[in-house]
């Protein structure tokens, strides 16, 4: 029995330092030929962790609640060892996959409101205030109409990375 709880805390114990050094055990064997990526999956430390914590608490658990010995305790701990190391590497795959958002474009901007910072004149630039992707951002503007400072504004064309063209907006 205290064999069985010897491998729980030390998968405890590994998962621990699994988590504090992660992609140590990747990074020491990183390019090593024959093992490259070897730890990625199924033997990184996370899934090592749950198989031997799982396999020893469960061998635990047989050898205290049932009359059975040493041999179906084992059995039975490799079995629930194993499905616990299966299920850490399909959570750890599933997390892994997180697809990143979407990077804004100076496209996104057209048909957003925002308002003048800096007033417009008929024959030249101004600045005006927008949001892209939910942060402020000053565009100089250019607008077929002089537009005061203040005035709310649509955006009506990109003209390239920093600065658009805009309309007034009549209400």
């Amino acid at each position: 029995m205290t064999l069985f709880l010897g491998l729980g805390i030390a998968g405890i114990v590994l998962l621990v330092l699994a988590l504090v050094f992660d992609g140590v055990l990747e990074g020491l064997f990183d390019g090593a030929g024959v093992l490259d990526g070897l730890f990625d999956g199924l033997l990184s430390l996370p899934v090592v962790a749950g198989f031997v914590s799982m396999f020893g608490f469960t061998g635990v658990l047989v050898l205290g609640t049932t009359g059975l010995g040493v041999g179906p305790a084992t059995v039975v701990g490799v079995g629930t060892g194993a499905g616990a190391g299966w299920l850490t590497w399909r959570f750890s795959r599933a997390l892994m996959r997180d697809e990143p958002a979407v990077t804004p474009r100076g496209d996104d901007l057209v048909g957003s409101s925002g308002s003048v910072v800096t007033a417009i004149p008929a024959d030249g630039y101004g600045e005006v205030l927008l949001y892209l992707a939910g942060q402020p951002v000053k565009y100089a503007a250019k607008s077929a109409a002089p537009v005061a400072r203040g005035a709310e504004i649509w955006v009506e064309e990109t003209l390239s990375p920093t600065s658009v063209t805009v309309r007034p907006v009549t209400r």
